[in-house]
């Protein structure tokens, strides 16, 4: 009998343990390039050509649960009601394809969809931008299914700090702690990929249900501000949270973090956002490149930091995250939704069990929920909802 090379037992495990993704931009790429025109983009079939996100290359990939972000910019000048076409979106899909889809709100739900053999879909907003400084918009959001909230994007909020933006806050502010207690007793997950390190910190100290980062990688392997440094990771065993690896270049590849920033500013300077993925800014991109050859990351370059954050934080306390469709170049082997395979064949190439690469790919995401959803049912029989301002709780001493 012929041995089972390390693809063939990576797709077999990810039959039993598919994998759980902490974000895909799809509805943002429906957004931008066909207004949400679902018959212009039928993710049905093969959209190669469009997007990195379609249910062929799920199915091929074997992803069994994805959480759809529900991203809005954060110049957008009303986050509230876009966010809302987003969530639209996401429910449009639903709608189109139950066939393939299966809506999920509770650890319960991604179960049922692993026996049904149908994609758990789950949503996240990412950036706190998206309750415009309001309690009662976070639970809103919450019923309408998101669950969970990155608490700033690429800019700080007025109760939190980014990565990529000049500190302000500090880390979270009153305001910012009530946020996350309120997501606490709702059992939405606390995001904090894209936040500051203090901003993580302050979120470890105020949190009582465990918290996830949905994109991001290691620091102490590519130093880029968007990704988890090993004090923070080191704290994820006492909180039970989880780090789900992103594949973004720009953030797994040192060399790729010193190329973006001249690809971003050269962005800038033909008049388009730096995350901008439509045609036209991506014929600027690839003049850029032409010019510029881009580092190239491989499969890998994201497992040597799954091999870190292993290290640092523990096997149950990881997970995969990979932007899908929210950047413009993935890594070399892991091309579109279709490549989770090769990842786990070079972890079991590394001598990764198969019991942790269920961890990793199923396993970790769905106790996460489901502690969160715990955590929930306790601060709700004992508080009731918050109704706190920024106002009331941030206002200037005197």
């Amino acid at each position: 009998m012929t041995a089972m090379t390390s693809l063939e037992a990576a797709r077999e495990l990810l039959r039993e343990f598919p994998v759980a993704d902490g974000h895909n931009d799809l509805p943002w790429a429906l957004r931008e390039q066909v207004r949400y025109d679902l018959d212009a983009r039928d993710v049905a079939t093969d959209q190669s050509a469009h997007l990195h996100t379609d249910i062929p290359r799920l199915r091929a990939g074997g992803v069994g649960a994805q959480y759809w972000s529900v991203y809005v910019r954060t110049d957008s000048p009303d986050p509230v009601a876009a966010t809302l076409e987003q969530v639209d979106c996401v429910r449009q899909l639903l709608a189109r394809y139950p066939e393939h889809l299966r809506p999920a709100l509770t650890a319960a739900d991604l179960e049922a969809a692993r026996r049904e053999g149908r994609i758990a879909s789950l949503m996240g907003a990412e950036g706190g931008h998206s309750i415009a400084n309001s309690l009662g918009t976070l639970r809103g959001l919450y019923g309408l299914g998101v669950r969970y909230l990155t608490l700033t994007h690429n800019d700080n909020v007025d109760w939190a700090d980014s990565a990529t933006d000049q500190p302000r806050a500090g880390g979270l502010t009153a305001f910012g702690r009530e946020v996350v207690r309120e997501m606490n007793r709702l059992g939405m997950l606390v995001d904090l990929s894209h936040v500051a390190a203090t901003t993580m910190r302050d979120a470890l100290d105020t949190s009582t249900a465990p918290v996830i980062f949905s994109h991001s990688s290691a620091r102490a392997v590519c130093d880029h501000p968007r990704n988890v440094p090993d004090d923070v990771l080191e704290r994820l065993p006492a909180n039970g949270g989880i780090a789900m690896v992103t594949f973004v270049p720009k953030f797994v590849l040192q060399a790729a973090v010193d190329w973006t920033a001249a690809a971003d500013e050269n962005m800038r300077a033909h008049g388009f956002h730096h995350l901008d993925t439509t045609p036209e800014a991506m014929k600027v991109h690839r003049a850029f490149e032409e010019r510029h050859p881009r580092p190239v990351a491989t499969v890998s370059t994201v497992a040597d930091h799954l091999d870190h954050m292993r290290e640092a934080a523990g096997v149950d306390h990881l997970g995969i995250g990979g932007d899908y469709d929210g950047t413009a170049f993935t890594p070399d082997g892991l091309d579109d939704v279709s490549g989770y395979p090769n990842l786990v064949a070079e972890l079991l190439d590394r001598g990764w069990s198969k019991a942790d690469l269920a961890k990793l790919t199923w396993k970790n995401a769905v106790r996460v929920l489901d502690a969160a959803e715990d955590v929930a049912r306790g601060l709700q029989a004992t508080r009731p909802p918050s109704n706190a301002t920024i106002e009331s709780l941030d206002a200037p001493a005197g």
